[in-house]
């Protein structure tokens, strides 16, 4: 196991939550502020441990959430699509825009975040299953990213909408922010994305839903938040 760096090991013994988790998420998330050590503007994350097994089609948790103040990275937004959809793609602010781009996927350009695509080119798009879906690039009708309306698809990424979906180990990982953020926007896109992660709840799940959340920056140590607020709105 990796032995962790003197400046880790004093953000961490500064952070609380090792032996209980805090019952106030702002209060985790000024936590990491605080232990954030790097030179860089470190992204916030927030990992959710889930009482499901992935294995199972009808237990997997997957969804898109717009968080409200952005994940403080600009998107690079790729549409494909033909004839009109092409300037509406243009005007919402899409990145790369065209047919074209098929071609340089396959011949190994992925310099893009996020794939948009309208249904009737999807015939010409399903060829690039092999080299965007494990990079989870590919679009998707589940994620938003297959569809005619283009260009609310390109303006809701750019204002900060992300995907999730749940790993094979059962846990869910995303973006919430950058370690510059003040507390409060934070908090306002952790309770969106918890909130969206709820609502996900399959009904096939049996037992605790909700097990563990940990929030974190990049370089720093976790800080875990008590499940039990998330798990009482779970059971409603």
């Amino acid at each position: 196991m990796p032995k962790h760096g003197k400046k880790y090991a004093k953000a961490a013994a500064a952070v609380p939550g090792k032996q209980r988790p805090l019952d106030n998420p702002a209060e985790a998330l000024r936590y990491v502020k605080e232990a954030a050590f790097a030179k860089f503007d470190e992204s916030v994350e927030v990992a959710v441990r889930l009482g499901v097994d992935p294995r199972h089609a009808d237990q997997i948790v997957r969804g898109t959430v717009v968080l409200p103040h952005g994940t403080g990275k600009s998107a690079r937004v790729l549409v494909l699509a033909q004839g009109e959809k092409v300037r509406e793609a243009e005007e919402a602010g899409a990145d790369f825009v065209g047919l074209e781009y098929v071609q340089k996927i396959k011949d190994g350009w992925t310099d893009f975040d996020v794939a948009v695509a309208t249904p009737d080119v999807m015939g010409q798009v399903g060829q690039l299953g092999r080299i965007l879906g494990p990079r989870g690039l590919m679009p998707s009708p589940k994620a938003g990213t297959v569809t005619f309306d283009v260009g609310k698809a390109v303006r809701e990424i750019k204002a900060g909408k992300i995907e999730f979906r749940v790993d094979r180990t059962g846990n869910l990982h995303a973006p919430i922010g950058r370690v510059s953020f003040p507390v409060e926007n934070l908090a306002a896109n952790l309770d969106a994305f918890m909130d969206t992660v709820v609502r996900a709840k399959p009904a096939a799940a049996k037992g605790t839903y909700i097990r563990t959340v940990t929030v974190s920056s990049t370089m720093g140590p976790g800080v875990r938040i008590d499940p039990n607020l998330y798990r009482r709105v779970a059971a409603r």
